[in-house]
């Protein structure tokens, strides 16, 4: 008989309107990486946050080393060697990374603090295991990446023995899921136990020992990864083949949309620019991608074309018009849709319903408003087709609230939202960071489509593959400016790593434009 050191069985989670897990078994053993793999609704952040003691389950039972267990919050959990690093991060932001490791654990004597101790075994976890921090950097000042390694910090302060990774490389650059797969792979050698969520079948293969595939809250079978295939996985998960290249036609560029005219921006932590004498077109009919490591410049420039920043100097024109000093409405009312790169906080109103949250952009418009006055059943019926066309799944329909929805059904309800609305431009921030691969598929073809239909796309991706897949053009940013101008099929994915990490570049274009 095998030994598992925790053992989920027949565990039943239900929500208003939706059985988020139905009778499911997860059996995790003793040093193995088990990946978990499942559609944007299947359940997986849901079956892990019952483990990790945030939601109850309705039936079934957990035990660890054949012993059942009650885990009533994540402090019984981490009393029992369980940690979690969340798919959004549970950071205080305005905490340095170290009050934020101890937070909770704060070890103190006679009631004080013993700060000094805490800090030294900060910094011996984060030698030990190649997770180097500023211990007084705070949290709101550090990237993405770094926020991650604090996570996984916390995890080790608290001496966990089973970690929970919820699509922990959802946020990362291609260098930081690297990184993170050795870290893991360091962690199961040790005898720590992890399960890993993720819809990124490549690192499934590359790092997990078995996985668990759920489908619609059901349990669909666990495999032995060295038996299986990506193709195998997918069809499992979705129910489908699952089509990995993007079919498309060579575009056909017309007038130029976007015009960046010699744009730069300061720093926020420096006297130098972020951004530096950045100038570039983006023409109706293609997809013009910005790739680079994140932290080169992209996500400025980003800002700036949709107006949540402004520029130190430069100007933006949209079909010939300065929108340099324009607001954000403005924009989108000129013809500008964008998916963000934080759906939390520049894509949804977290506690609007899901149909607010679709009409964001347009509900002053005679569709949806008549004499300052809100039209709900045209606003309904609207979002009830758009959660259709998407496949947003939710537990109440159109009146879920966001804040309730899955990640990966979040995006999708942005995705829907910006390329439903007319637009000429649409500047598409990941638009896939943590969907599986069934919404991938779709995505991209939506992408390809707004292409097809005449509008400019700025695509800005950390995922080569798409950058690949979807471009027309690639400009590639290093330190503020733009230092390559690339086809996807004349360049290998080498080649293009070499100019994303400063070692290659061309002062003249190399794609002609049409």
């Amino acid at each position: 008989m095998e030994n598992y050191i925790i053992e989920m069985l027949n565990i039943r989670k239900e929500f208003p309107g939706i059985v988020a897990n139905d009778d499911i078994t997860l059996q995790l053993k003793k040093g193995e990486i088990h990946a978990l793999l499942g559609e944007n609704g299947a359940g997986k952040s849901t079956l892990m946050s019952v483990l990790f003691g945030l939601y109850q389950p309705e039936k079934g039972e957990i035990r660890k080393n054949g012993v059942k267990v009650d885990i009533n919050n994540p402090n019984d959990a981490n009393a029992l060697g369980i940690g979690m690093v969340h798919q959004h991060f549970k950071l205080v932001e305005i905490f340095t990374v170290l009050e934020n490791i101890i937070l909770g654990v704060e070890p103190n004597k006679y009631g004080f603090l013993q700060e000094k101790d805490a800090r030294q075994k900060v910094i011996d976890l984060s030698e030990q295991y190649g997770l180097q921090v500023d211990p007084d950097a705070l949290i709101e000042k550090i990237s993405v990446g770094m926020q991650q390694r604090v996570e996984i910090l916390k995890m080790l302060y608290r001496e966990n023995e089973i970690l929970i990774f919820d699509e922990p490389t959802a946020v990362l650059t291609p260098q930081e899921i690297e990184e993170l797969m050795d870290i893991m792979r360091g962690f199961a050698k040790e005898g720590k136990s992890i399960l890993f969520i993720t819809h990124k079948l490549n690192e499934i293969m590359a790092v997990a020992d078995r996985c668990t595939v759920l489908q619609k809250g059901k349990y669909k079978g666990t495999v032995e990864i060295k038996n299986t295939t990506k193709k195998k996985l997918s069809k499992m998960m979705v129910g489908r083949d699952v089509n990995f290249t993007i079919e498309k036609e060579k575009a056909k560029p017309k007038d130029v949309v976007l015009s960046v005219r010699n744009i730069s921006v300061k720093s926020k932590v420096s006297d130098l620019h972020s951004v530096k004498n950045v100038s570039f077109d983006v023409r109706a009919g293609e997809v013009v991608c910005l790739a680079g490591i994140e932290g080169n410049g992209q996500s400025e420039v980003v800002y700036i074309i949709t107006g949540l920043e402004k520029p130190s100097s430069g100007e933006i024109f949209l079909n010939g018009e300065d929108i340099t000093k324009a607001s954000i409405r403005d924009r989108s009312k000129k013809g500008i849709s964008h998916i963000p790169e934080d759906r939390h906080k520049y894509g949804l109103v977290l506690d609007y319903s899901l149909e607010k949250n679709m009409v964001l952009q347009r509900y002053w418009q005679p569709e949806f408003s008549k004499k300052g006055f809100l039209r709900f059943d045209n606003i309904r019926s609207y979002a009830e087709r758009l959660i259709k066309k998407y496949d947003v799944r939710s537990g109440e329909g159109p009146t879920t609230p966001a804040r309730a929805m899955s990640g990966g059904n979040q995006q999708k309800a942005i995705i829907a939202r910006e390329l439903e609305k007319t637009c000429d431009l649409l500047v598409s921030v990941q638009p896939t960071r943590g969907l599986d691969v069934g919404a991938i598929e779709f995505i991209h073809e939506q992408i390809v489509l707004a292409r097809d239909d005449g509008r400019a796309v700025l695509l800005m991706s950390l995922e080569l593959d798409e950058v690949m897949n979807l471009a027309d053009r690639i400009l590639v940013m290093y330190e503020g400016e733009i230092v390559g101008e690339l086809d996807p099929k004349k360049v290998s994915v080498e080649e293009l790593g070499l100019y994303m990490a400063g070692s290659k570049r061309n002062t003249k274009k190399e794609v002609a434009h049409a």
